[in-house]
């Protein structure tokens, strides 16, 4: 119980010296009671500042906020900031400017952690590890050669922080503590369910502190596109990958945010930016598998014109249903065919079959239309998405967290094209890839009728589905609908945490009280 109480007290002090409670104060006034013990936890003898900067803009002042706290506060800030839906547009925005940056640990602790993990045959196979070129929250990546069966290549080593798992177990857990403590004192707070954003957050970053799960993805997706011409995928070093450990292709080209150096080296930087759209399209229609975190510094352009995602710690996925689902709109606002998209909508089920097809329509061309009056770089599919999802809720439909996470992205990779080519127009590019994958799928409305046949047989099936889910989009899902599943270990676990809490709650009060007794006795 002391080990709890001195984790709680650190975080406390954490987001006290902090100046986040300014930040929130933005958006909700904070009762009385909490300032109050925001200033006692965040007083201090020293001079020391406040960790965050106070000309700090607007948009920033929470990003940097959260970024100071470190690791458990950078993952909440990240997870919630593809959350729009749960904690609103102008705080999500906020969280977008985060930065998952730290100082870098010493080479001699990754040349351990590499040792510990593969072993010292593997270990010795590894030659001239530079030290580290780039640190995040989680990991930290090294360039080094290895010999893989005689032939030495150059590769990128990415290396989790040591005792990171246990940092952050222990800090969730007393986020989680606090988060039963709001909830407590704060009856108004239960709605959000705090409790549940934070274990949930809890289940997707573990997952993502076991680089297998990285560089499986990697794997597929290097196996979708492999056919992709001007696309490639890092090669994985499995012999040199581990739990710990991750082993890539070393890419040797440049970062797409070197605009000029691209244009010094006479790369078309305006078929880039088309490609780099068509590409994204086409790994969601075609494969429901795509790269969900494509900013500048992810996307390189390497010797042979070729472009080259890195960092494959978040992903995105689409079931068959919402892949044909996006083809049909985004082709459909295209052609400007309305009654089209609102059929879709209804085919698919995701707005109940009583909504009349001409009002839906009349409410998409709503969407349409303006967008059409708008000059080429005011034109995004991304913001299109986000404003259909606004309309269509008004009809009851249901938005899918991978759908609007696919819409966040959207709108990064559009604006990372329009930075190489300002005039990129995103229509014109995306018309061949939908008007090709649709082609491909003949009649998408029997497809859509198809999908869900093919869906409910499964389901049949697989009366434990949420087992076999992807587990980050099972949270997702989860989460949206404000549920755990109650036939799933998720559920028992996050019981078992409520419990503990509510013991711990339990304790301390009881723990107060014998305190005060003896004090009362002594004196």
């Amino acid at each position: 119980m002391i080990k709890k109480l001195f984790t709680l007290f650190k975080l406390g002090r954490k987001l006290a010296k902090s100046d986040i409670l300014s930040v929130i104060s933005k958006f909700n006034e904070p009762p009385l009671t909490v300032k109050i013990l925001f200033k006692i936890l965040g007083f201090s003898f020293s001079n020391e500042k406040k960790i965050n900067k106070y000309n700090d803009k607007k948009e920033e002042k929470l990003s940097n906020s959260l970024q100071s706290m470190g690791t458990t506060f950078i993952k909440l800030g990240q997870f919630l900031a593809t959350r729009p839906d749960i904690i609103g547009e102008e705080l999500s925005k906020q969280l977008e400017t985060l930065q998952d940056k730290l100082p870098p640990f010493s080479l001699t602790e990754a040349k351990e952690m590499i040792k510990k993990d593969l072993g010292n045959v593997t270990y010795e196979s590894i030659i001239n590890l530079s030290d580290p070129i780039a640190a995040a929250s989680i990991a930290q990546v090294h360039k080094a050669q290895i010999n893989d069966d005689g032939v030495i290549k150059d590769v990128a080593v990415k290396i989790l922080r040591p005792n990171i798992r246990k940092i952050f177990n222990e800090e969730i857990d007393a986020l989680m503590l606090f988060a039963f403590i709001v909830e407590s004192l704060i009856k108004k707070t239960k709605r959000l369910k705090l409790i549940e954003v934070v274990f949930l957050l809890k289940e997707i970053t573990n997952l993502e502190m076991d680089l297998r799960f990285e560089a499986a993805a990697a794997n597929e997706y290097a196996e979708n596109t492999i056919n992709d011409a001007g696309f490639k995928v890092p090669k994985i070093y499995w012999n040199f990958t581990s739990e710990n450990v991750m082993t890539l292709d070393w890419v040797d080209g440049i970062s797409i945010r070197e605009t000029n150096e691209l244009l010094k080296r006479n790369f078309d930087t305006k078929q880039i930016a088309s490609d780099i759209i068509q590409h994204f399209l086409r790994h969601a229609v075609r494969d429901g598998f795509f790269h969900a975190d494509m900013h500048q510094g992810n996307i390189f352009i390497d010797n042979s014109g070729q472009i080259v995602p890195i960092d494959f710690g978040i992903m995105g996925r689409l079931d068959k249903l919402n892949q044909i689902f996006l083809a049909e709109i985004l082709f459909g606002f295209i052609q400007r065919d309305y009654k089209k998209v609102a059929e879709v909508h209804l085919t698919a089920g995701l707005v109940p079959k009583e909504v009349p097809v001409n009002d839906l329509a009349q409410a998409l061309r709503s969407i349409g239309e303006p967008i059409f009056g708008q000059s080429v770089k005011d034109i995004s599919g991304g913001k299109l998405l986000k404003q259909l999802f606004d309309v269509t809720e008004k009809f009851n439909m249901q938005t899918q967290p991978q759908l609007l996470m696919l819409q966040k992205t959207m709108v990064v990779v559009e604006g990372v094209a329009r930075k190489l080519n300002p005039e990129t127009n995103i229509w014109e590019t995306s018309k061949p890839v939908l008007e090709n994958w649709l082609g491909e799928a003949k009649d998408p409305i029997n497809k859509i009728n198809e999908t869900l046949k093919d869906s409910t047989d499964v389901l049949k099936r697989l009366p434990n589905l949420p087992e076999v889910m992807d587990k980050a989009n099972q949270a997702l899902t989860y989460l949206a609908s404000g549920k755990i599943p109650q036939n799933s270990n998720s559920y028992e676990e996050l019981n078992s945490k409520k419990l503990e809490m509510v013991k711990f709650r339990n304790q301390t009060i009881i723990g107060f009280l014998l305190l005060v007794i003896l004090v009362l006795l002594v004196f």
